[in-house]
């Protein structure tokens, strides 16, 4: 692996414990359990660090961060602190929060369950803060009643190659926390190993309280190879019942057993205790490949044993007995997978021909064909058609045309085919898309607006035919070049929201030296996409891309071919297939990020 500009800062950084100032909001839980360790909700929606920090980066892969601290402050009187972590990003220059901790009660030594997942860029230096606040009911972070306990600056580049980062906590100025420190954890996550989700319940278990049952949660510990344990997850608290049923959770194979079916896991259950003193149930150990056996209808269930209880007590039997109730395993396919298993690609290029891109026959037109070199909107064509070209079966790709006056009638179009054959829009390979481009530009009258909705409608019409497909083994990519802002665009969001229904990604490339601004709404990055209406897009799929930012782009750089190790992430419709969630173009070119 190699880590390019992460140089560790020998300076000591400066907190002023200022920069979260937002509010704390427990989430909502069933009525019938009470979670000490709440998860706060995000104040600031950040699509991941990957997005959020600037500069070209190369290959990706997923990092997952576990914190754990030792010696904080005791900022409370009567009882210890209530610490939490939050996990801020660099976004241009400005700290913004990524996600929090949960908060753990009366505890200076915290192990915290909650797991931060991250994009990893190797080229790039994505700079992190962790910051731990003593929290007080749910008051927002900032106020007086809240006393933050340190920070630590560092970039994830550090984390990951050292795996176990070990830093003092710093309060403001530079001072440091007495002996506070904070430990990161860091697991890279490769693209195929999947996650699991797992239920547990247990039975009879030992009643640690006088006036009332006990209040259990469950704990699970993965051994490492060294005989150090990590914390994998920890459940909710069940109050006053001896026969809990924890919620069901999900957790990667890597961060689970290192995908080693046969590691030892280690599983403890305690009676909750709100000044953090838990008290001690009892212990089991199991394997995953154990767990697997529900699979086959067995029963797995495991005596919860407390060592001091059997070395005391001659007729001691258990302390309980916990019991997998279900297991679902869920593999994350890579793109190749579904390459490989035969998911065709359709590729699908839309060009702009409003009267804005300049008369083809004036050489500062961006139709403009130069015999020497090829215009802005062939070179952004070419870029992207042979890259997706690849993976297209027939090598036939749909090639439309909008804001055009056409033969015979020179009535305004904004979906033609541009080879003029309604009954076939499709073209030979990327050359014959080029020659339909510039056989057409003599034939059509550039005119307008510039209106992209009927396109894409027509196009979500056909990939919601092929969705119904049982095997669901047809993706679309539609290429939208444009030189400037949607018209439409009210029409262009009611659309692209009922797009995000189907299989389809939209990658928008703006051509020529217009102000796009308007048109980064379409894009998801800063925000979910939603229609006039207020109905959210099921899923990212557009991206839009400048094309003056990256002229200079050498699209078969090695950096560029690695980036194939991508992933489909979420269902597109009912079948086990999943949709390119980020689009494809960009995983090819991950410089255009």
């Amino acid at each position: 692996m190699r880590l390019s500009g992460e140089i560790a800062d020998q300076n000591q950084p400066v907190f002023s414990g200022s920069g979260l100032n937002k509010s704390f909001q427990e989430l909502e839980a069933p009525s019938s359990f009470l979670s000490p360790w709440t998860t706060m909700n995000d104040v600031q929606e950040v699509t991941s660090p990957a997005t959020s920090l600037t500069g070209p980066a190369t290959c990706v892969t997923k990092v997952e961060l576990r914190v754990s601290c030792k010696a904080l402050l005791d900022r409370d009187t009567l009882n210890k602190s209530d610490p939490c972590v939050v996990l801020m990003v660099q976004n241009n220059g400005q700290w913004v929060e990524l996600d929090r901790t949960e908060v753990i009660k009366s505890n200076l030594h915290p192990v915290f369950g909650k797991v931060f997942c991250l994009d990893y860029y190797f080229e790039e230096v994505q700079k992190l803060r962790f910051e731990v606040y003593d929290i007080h009911g749910t008051h927002s972070i900032g106020t007086r009643d809240d006393d933050f306990l340190g920070g630590m600056e560092c970039t994830l580049g550090q984390i990951v190659a050292q795996k176990k980062m070990v830093k003092p906590l710093l309060l403001k100025y530079g001072k440091y926390a007495g002996k506070s420190t904070i430990t990161v954890h860091a697991e890279e996550i490769s693209g195929n190993n999947g996650y699991v989700e797992l239920s547990f319940c247990a039975k009879k278990l030992d009643d640690k309280d006088l006036f009332s049952k006990s209040d259990p949660f469950l704990e699970i510990f993965r051994i490492n190879d060294d005989g150090t344990e990590q914390l994998v997850h920890r459940t909710e608290v069940i109050k006053n019942n001896l026969n809990p049923v924890w919620e069901p959770f999900k957790v990667s194979l890597m961060s689970l057993c290192s995908c080693n079916e046969e590691r030892k896991l280690k599983c403890l259950v305690w009676d909750y205790d709100s000044r953090g003193k838990h008290d001690f149930i009892g212990e089991f150990f199991a394997t995953f490949r154990e767990m697997q056996k529900i699979s086959s209808g067995n029963k797995v269930l495991w005596d919860c044993m407390n060592p001091k209880y059997k070395q005391k007590k001659r007729n001691y039997k258990n302390s309980g007995v916990v019991i997998l109730t279900d297991l679902k395993l869920h593999r994350v396919y890579s793109f190749l997978d579904y390459i490989m298993g035969g998911c065709q690609i359709h590729f699908t290029v839309a060009i702009d021909f409003t009267a804005s891109n300049g008369d083809p026959r004036n050489s500062c037109s961006l139709h403009y064909i130069n015999p020497y070199q090829p215009n802005e909107y062939l070179k952004a064509l070419i870029a992207v058609g042979e890259i997706c070209q690849d993976y297209d079966s027939d090598k036939r790709f749909s090639a439309l045309g909008f804001g055009a006056r056409i033969p015979p009638n020179y009535e305004v179009s904004h979906d033609f085919a541009i080879n003029f054959n309604p009954d076939d829009d499709e073209c030979e390979g990327i050359q014959g898309v080029v020659e339909a481009y510039q056989n057409c530009l003599p034939k059509i009258q550039l005119y307008g607006p510039t209106n992209v909705s009927p396109i894409i409608n027509r196009l979500a019409k056909v990939a919601a035919g092929d969705g119904n497909i049982k095997d669901a083994s047809r993706y679309h990519i539609l290429l939208i070049l444009t030189d400037g802002v949607v018209t439409d665009m009210a029409d262009t969001r009611e659309a692209i929201v009922r797009a995000s229904y189907q299989p389809l990604s939209i990658i928008i490339v703006g051509v020529g030296n217009a102000d796009f601004t308007d048109m980064q709404i379409l894009d998801g990055d800063d925000g979910v996409l939603r229609s006039p209406k207020g109905e959210p897009v099921l899923r990212d799929i557009v991206q839009f891309v400048p094309f003056r930012d990256f002229k200079t782009v050498s699209v078969f750089s090695p950096s560029v071919t690695c980036s194939l190790s991508i992933h489909f992430s979420t269902s597109w419709h009912l079948t086990a297939l999943k949709q390119l969630n980020r689009i494809f173009f960009l995983m090819q070119y991950p410089q255009l990020v």
